[in-house]
């Protein structure tokens, strides 16, 4: 996101960093997906108008958001986006999540909450939890261990098609 305004906000215990721009009466609230942060969404708010109030958040445990020791299921992070939502005073805003941020959005619009206008999801986790092997759970938990597990996990999971070298540099600049 092109001239982004960084801040922390403390909420539910844990403090979660949030990157915006703009001040439209509409705001996009983007998740991220396991492994992400608000860096995720670079590309994607550079082309969208300056009408919309963009806001990015990193997951608790992610980005420059605190990592607690405990807290990680799906519904602490709604609370946590709901936490920030509140603390910015959004008015009308659409939720937009990708992969696990998906299934975190599926979840805070279950709740109805005032000022939720739309949802917008990009291959999003199903809202059921997910059945997993003990040797899938491994894989999924040491995939973000190594700038080796980050290389395959953006080259064969994460991408449809091969990232530019700038891009890709920014996406995994903060890894291991």
């Amino acid at each position: 996101m092109d001239t982004m305004d960084k801040l922390d906000i403390e909420t539910n215990g844990t403090r979660i960093h949030v990157a915006q721009r703009g001040s439209g009466a509409l705001a996009l609230v983007f998740l991220h997906y396991y492994g992400g942060s608000s860096r995720t969404w670079d590309e994607v708010a550079k082309a969208l108008p300056d009408r919309y109030r963009l806001v990015a958040t990193d997951h608790r445990g992610w980005g420059d958001s605190d990592a607690p020791a405990h807290g990680y299921r799906i519904a602490d992070l709604a609370n946590d986006a709901e936490g920030v939502i509140d603390a910015l005073d959004l008015k009308r805003y659409v939720l937009v999540g990708h992969s696990m941020g998906g299934k975190v959005a599926q979840l805070i619009a279950s709740r109805r909450p005032t000022g939720l206008e739309g949802l917008v999801l990009v291959a999003p986790s199903p809202p059921s939890p997910m059945l997993l092997s003990d040797e899938e759970r491994a894989t999924l938990t040491g995939a973000y261990r190594s700038r080796e597990s980050v290389e395959f996990v953006i080259d064969h999971v994460l991408t449809a098609k091969p990232l530019d070298a700038a891009c890709r540099a920014s996406k995994s600049s903060r890894t291991a």
